[in-house]
């Protein structure tokens, strides 16, 4: 059952609108590169495209009918849209689910340090991760730090031209004979992701005068202290933007697309939405990297108590009528699948891995080995997809993970699917997961716009 390569099927008006979908993609890479990023990046477009903000509507007073078009933020990562359908609620709406948050290194509370000179940020990586692929690199530094006033500082440096860069440094292969005869996993530990941010000392200061410079420019710039750093969130990402890969251009090479393309192309089709029988969800959300844990990832009350306000606002609230709305759900929990390299290949089962350009991917088994962590879709509800896929002519295919015995990875369907409702994962494959610098197939990131859009419509 092998499936035909996208590529070989577009028409010139295919094309054109692939490349434009491709280029408003690496667009929201650029601006997107942490959460809060997402997200205000996310609100922006969608007030552009008719939504409201659900508590300014209860503060209205007046109710929500078929057509309108409300949005929840929690704690500034993580959003939840509906586009509110003919059906009552209690039937159940069609979700198409996504994370944007990322592997990175987070800078730690007391993080800057002086040793000889050098002065380095001290970080704790975010995420699975191959540390040794995050040496060298040029990085750059995005973020918040809340003062104790109440101010908010929004930081982001190295991203323009202009900007410094940041950099985790490595041994010269002169010296490391020892460093090369230890495990990967071992080549480069947790704690050596120290960034480099500094190197020219205060005149005329004895003890750590790289140190005490850099504190004098933080206050002087950002208006920022030492122990400022205690209240901050600042993430350590690759520096530069998103681009075409490839001599033909039909890739695209960016950070963080685990799993910001499920997240963008799912975004892009719930705004093109239109009035539809049944109440249309995009759910986006934080901490999938680390587990879903916390207040704003999967496993919180946010999305239940957001429905709970959904169904108030119709007229239509009791906690009865929540579960029943989120049992008669249909989800597409959207991440990233490995795509098969030919220079890795023993890790991949060949009839059920992830192809580019071959579209969509849609996986029944996540977790690992014996299915642990799965959510296990039903037969029917596949068939249902597949029925949905072929009538809009959507490509798409069907992938494992790697072996059954080699690996394996999670994603948020399963805390949806304790509602009882049908879901699966699906989404784009990509080349070099989890890496500094991720590779998609723009045929892949159109089909599952298309998917997406279909979905949300017949679903």
């Amino acid at each position: 059952m092998e499936r035909r390569n996208a590529w070989k099927t577009y028409q010139e008006e295919e094309l054109q609108e692939l490349e434009e979908i491709s280029r408003a993609y690496r667009g929201f890479l650029d601006q997107g590169k942490t959460e809060r990023e997402c997200i205000r990046y996310i609100v922006e477009l969608a007030g552009k495209h008719g939504y409201r903000e659900l508590s300014e509507v209860r503060k209205s007073g007046k109710p929500l009918k078929a057509g309108d078009k409300v949005y929840a933020v929690n704690m500034k990562k993580s959003i939840a849209m509906f586009r509110i359908g003919e059906k009552p609620l209690v039937d159940g709406m069609n979700i198409l689910g996504a994370h944007i948050d990322s592997p990175r290194m987070d800078v730690k509370q007391n993080p800057l340090y002086e040793d000889t000179e050098l002065a380095y940020l001290d970080t704790h990586y975010y995420g699975g991760i191959k540390k040794y692929q995050w040496v060298t690199l040029p990085l750059a530094i995005h973020g918040v730090v809340a003062k104790k006033n109440g101010e908010v500082l929004e930081l982001s440096i190295g991203e323009k031209e202009e900007d410094p860069v940041f950099c985790v440094t490595d041994l010269l292969i002169h010296l490391a004979a020892e460093q090369m005869d230890k495990k990967a996993s071992k080549a480069v530990e947790g704690e050596q992701l120290d960034v480099l941010i500094g190197s020219r000392p205060l005149p005329d200061e004895e003890k750590e005068p790289v140190k005490k410079r850099l504190l004098q420019l933080l206050k002087e710039t950002y208006g920022m202290e030492e122990e400022d750093f205690l209240s901050a969130e600042l993430e350590i990402v690759p520096a530069g933007p998103a681009r075409d890969a490839g001599l033909d251009g039909s890739m695209v090479i960016g950070y963080g697309q685990d799993d910001r393309v499920c997240a963008y192309t799912s975004l892009r089709a719930m705004l093109e939405m239109e009035d539809t029988e049944r109440t249309a969800c995009c759910l986006l959300v934080d901490k999938e990297e680390i587990g879903s844990v916390g207040a704003t990832g999967m496993q919180s009350r946010f999305f239940e108590n957001t429905v709970a306000e959904l169904m108030e606002l119709s007229g239509c609230y009791s906690g009865l009528n929540v579960k029943r709305c989120l049992a008669a759900s249909n989800m597409l929990s959207s991440d990233v699948s490995a795509a098969f390299d030919p220079g890795f290949a023993s890790a991949f089962e060949k009839k059920n891995a992830a192809y580019f350009g071959r579209g969509m991917v849609f996986n029944k088994f996540t977790g690992s080995r014996g299915k642990s962590g799965s959510n296990d879709a039903n037969a029917e509800y596949i068939a249902k997809l597949r029925g949905i896929m072929d009538a809009h002519n959507v490509a798409y295919q069907t992938a494992e993970l790697g072996k059954v015995d080699v690996g394996g990875g999670g994603t948020i369907a399963y805390i949806l699917a304790l509602y009882g409702m049908n879901v699966i994962d699906s989404g784009v494959a990509v080349l070099n997961m989890h890496a500094p610098w991720e590779i998609t197939s723009k045929a892949d990131i159109y089909e599952a716009y298309k998917a997406y859009k279909a979905f949300l419509r017949d679903a």
